[in-house]
């Protein structure tokens, strides 16, 4: 072989891998994946049975949980990515089985935490991945449907859109420049935040019958499927671009006790528009921290 023969070769080798790693989403500083993880949209979830310490089933729902977010982890670092960061976003942030996830990620656990379902994320990343979500408060087709809390919230829009999780926690990631490429859950859920953003890439789990009934694909096939549409979406992910509404943004956070919002609504630039629904303005990162507070404030706080 030629030495001009073997140097064509040779770039040609070099062109095909820069091909391969771009369509992978890999870069001289590898791929970050963060994951924000919440429950209600897991495989076999349709009641407060599956949900917290308290309910009889939720020690098995933790594992189911867990492994739907290590699935999403495996496909992950087979299409490249070379960190993860995973936000554990259900409850109260502790649902997530520590030794049954792969040691060398990083966990979000507990709250408060400024950037809500998506703490751990920053400019530094190249993709989100959300498991495990539920449809919006307003959305009458999804199992246990809500929006940040079912407890306390009837309705959160944004620039007068009814928001979900999933539409908030993928405005934090477009702040940052990140694309969400990928999302689970029920499919209300999945329908509800593809038509917010996009021909992103969607797990539907289960089918809705009710708030509190769905038909579900079994836990390893829920997992498969999440695999399955991680890797697709992670493969995608160039020609799928981060979610952003251009600010600054209008939050309307009706509350469902009428004493909440005219309290929340003494606090500076917070106005009151009726007896139930608060107005505050600002970025995505200062409403995520606005809606913290309304959250995690109760008046008989001692620690």
């Amino acid at each position: 072989m030629n030495p001009g023969t073997h140097n064509v070769l040779f770039r040609g080798l070099l062109f095909a891998l820069l091909f391969l790693a771009t369509a992978y989403g890999v870069n001289a500083a590898g791929l970050k994946v963060h994951i924000s993880a919440d429950m209600e949209g897991v495989a076999g979830v349709v009641s407060r049975d599956q949900l917290g310490p308290k309910g009889f089933e939720y020690g098995q729902f933790r594992k189911f949980m867990t492994a739907e977010v290590n699935a999403a982890i495996e496909a992950a670092r087979d299409a490249g990515a070379t960190e993860i960061v995973v936000s554990d976003s259900h409850g109260n942030g502790l649902n997530l089985l520590l030794d049954a996830l792969p040691q060398d990620i990083q966990l979000v656990r507990s709250w408060p935490r400024p950037l809500g379902m998506m703490e751990g994320i920053d400019d530094s990343f190249g993709a989100a991945i959300f498991i495990g979500y539920h449809a919006s408060a307003g959305n009458t087709d999804g199992t246990l449907a809500h929006t940040q809390s079912g407890a306390d919230f009837s309705s959160v829009k944004i620039n007068g859109i009814e928001m979900t999780e999933g539409g908030m926690s993928a405005l934090i990631a477009g702040h940052f420049g990140v694309p969400v490429v990928m999302i689970s859950g029920d499919d209300a859920a999945v329908r509800e935040v593809s038509d917010m953003l996009g021909p992103i890439e969607g797990a539907v789990v289960k089918w809705h019958s009710s708030h509190t009934s769905a038909r579900t694909l079994m836990p390893e096939a829920a997992q498969a499927l999440i695999k399955e549409k991680v890797q697709a979406g992670l493969k995608r992910r160039q020609e799928l671009e981060p979610f952003r509404i251009e600010g600054p943004l209008t939050l309307d956070l009706t509350y469902k006790n009428a004493t909440a919002a005219e309290m929340i609504a003494y606090l500076p630039n917070v106005e009151l528009i009726d007896n139930h629904t608060v107005r505050f303005v600002g970025s995505i990162i200062e409403i995520s921290m606005f809606v913290e507070m309304a959250l995690g404030y109760p008046p008989t706080m001692t620690h």
